[in-house]
């Protein structure tokens, strides 16, 4: 037994109260929520708003290019959040991450509420609306990687997935009522009211959300595996930098995880952001309509989700997202010609297939990623493996959208969600799987292990034998 160790994993978990354990869970599922609902209704507000409210000068075209850039660059911004909080997440603990990422999230949006428009401040408007949705990326960089982490870490091996579903739902539940929030303002006011504030309202409501997501996390406590980790590798690893380690050791795994994610992010903001846009202003759907559509369709992504984490700790990761991804190639050909029908029920149909699939996809990740990376650096490469997925499979397409589509028609856009996918589905094959994996083993199987990194570690996992 190596001197200085406390209770190995297994038995740290044993003596954590079940009231403590559903705290964490609230407080993965409620923080998350809270992130993504800030997240999304920018997304939302991208789509319908912004492009006549922020770039009137530019026309419609262009407006809504250019609104869809500020989308994107918070996809620029959350590699960098991933970094930052992943070093705080390593060195300070998982919990500060939680609480930090929260209020810098919360603090972004209600500001975007309140921000002038261009006709108020001209050129001022879209240059402030920028560094806010690239505080809201760094906010998000560092939270889905922290909640995926804390939950994990806290979950016994054999159920992780299932565990970490309460942040993943999280994201859904946040788009969810995001939806309903816009859908509730839409219908309770004219369309000449909700431009001039009512889109204000949903940005506003943030402060609320994020109140009972501070109440939350502030009251859980680190969890044990950091903790452990911590009291070993105090002086040994306090000369350490996460991202060196991470890049020197596992490269390639950070590499393959990031592809991993890519068909999900891409067909998630296409599915429910893009196709929003495309809808009500190429097909002449109505705002209420779309956003009805979007709220079936994250109904299909929540079922998805549950199901692939289910299925993921009973068959493995990689062929469950392997399904899904090599499906979605398939339905990347499929799904704008059933949207260019212009059948309500038909784009119904097109939208929920397309985040069933997302939900498939998603539901292992949350357990994937911190299972493929060591616990000296894991916050750090949990959050740089996703944002870097995010950046690729989820600004880069709603960009390239709009430019592909006036070149080559629909058949362009599902071409690049095809591509997307394959990536996608190489790069999950060509990880190990991970199911069953305990987390003071994570990330030996396919790296080195000398350094006193490996000495930590190594010893962590004797103790918890």
């Amino acid at each position: 037994m190596t001197r200085g160790f406390t209770m190995p994993q297994s038995a740290t978990l044993a003596k954590d109260p079940p009231q403590s354990l559903r705290r964490v869970l609230a407080a993965g599922f409620l923080g998350t929520t809270v992130e993504y609902y800030d997240f999304f209704i920018y997304g939302t507000a991208a789509a319908l708003v912004f492009p006549k409210l922020f770039f009137p000068e530019l026309g419609a075209s262009a407006g809504v290019a250019a609104s869809f850039a500020t989308f994107g660059v918070a996809f620029l911004a959350r590699p960098l959040g991933g970094i930052l909080f992943g070093y705080i997440g390593d060195k300070v603990g998982r919990k500060t991450t939680l609480v930090a990422t929260l209020i810098l999230m919360g603090v972004a949006t209600v500001a975007i509420g309140l921000l002038p428009t261009g006709e108020a401040i001209g050129i001022w408007a879209p240059i402030l609306l920028v560094v806010l949705r690239f505080a809201q990326g760094l906010a998000v960089g560092g939270e889905w990687s922290s909640a995926a982490l804390f939950v994990g870490e806290y979950a016994p091996k054999e159920k992780r997935a299932l565990y970490a579903l309460s942040p993943t739902l999280g994201t859904s539940a946040g788009l969810l009522l995001s939806t309903i929030t816009f859908l509730i303002t839409g219908y309770s006011m004219s369309t000449e009211t909700f431009m001039a504030w009512g889109w204000r309202v949903p940005f506003l409501l943030s402060v609320v959300l994020v109140a009972v997501g501070l109440f939350i996390r502030l009251g859980i406590a680190e969890t044990p595996i950091f903790r452990e980790a911590m009291q070993r590798a105090d002086k040994i690893e306090a000369a350490k930098v996460p991202l060196v380690e991470l890049f020197r050791r596992q490269w390639r795994e950070t590499l393959l995880a990031s592809g991993s994610v890519m068909m999900w992010l891409s067909f998630f903001y296409l599915g429910a952001v893009y196709l929003t846009n495309y809808c009500t202003t190429t097909l002449g759907f109505s705002r209420n309509t779309m956003l009805t559509i979007n709220l079936v369709g994250v109904g299909f992504d929540i079922i998805g989700t549950v199901i692939g984490a289910i299925l993921a700790d009973k068959l493995g990761r990689r062929v469950v997202m392997g399904f899904a991804n090599g499906a979605a190639i398939i339905w990347a050909f499929m799904l704008f010609p059933i949207v260019n029908t212009g059948n309500v029920l038909l784009v119904g149909v097109a939208v929920s297939v397309t985040l069933l699939l997302v939900g498939l996809a998603c539901g292992p990740t949350t357990a994937l990623i911190p299972e493929v990376f060591r616990t000296s650096y894991r916050s750090t490469g949990t959050g740089v493996a996703f944002n870097l997925g995010s950046v690729v499979g989820g600004a880069i397409p709603p960009i390239l959208a709009a430019p592909l589509l006036a070149a080559y028609g629909s058949i362009g856009i599902g071409t690049m969600m095809a591509i997307i996918a394959a990536v996608a589905t190489v790069s999950i094959l060509m990880l190990r799987e991970t199911a069953g994996t305990g987390l003071h083993e994570a990330g030996h199987a396919g790296g080195a292990e000398t350094g006193e990194g490996a000495d930590i570690d190594s010893a962590l996992r004797t103790q918890s034998s």
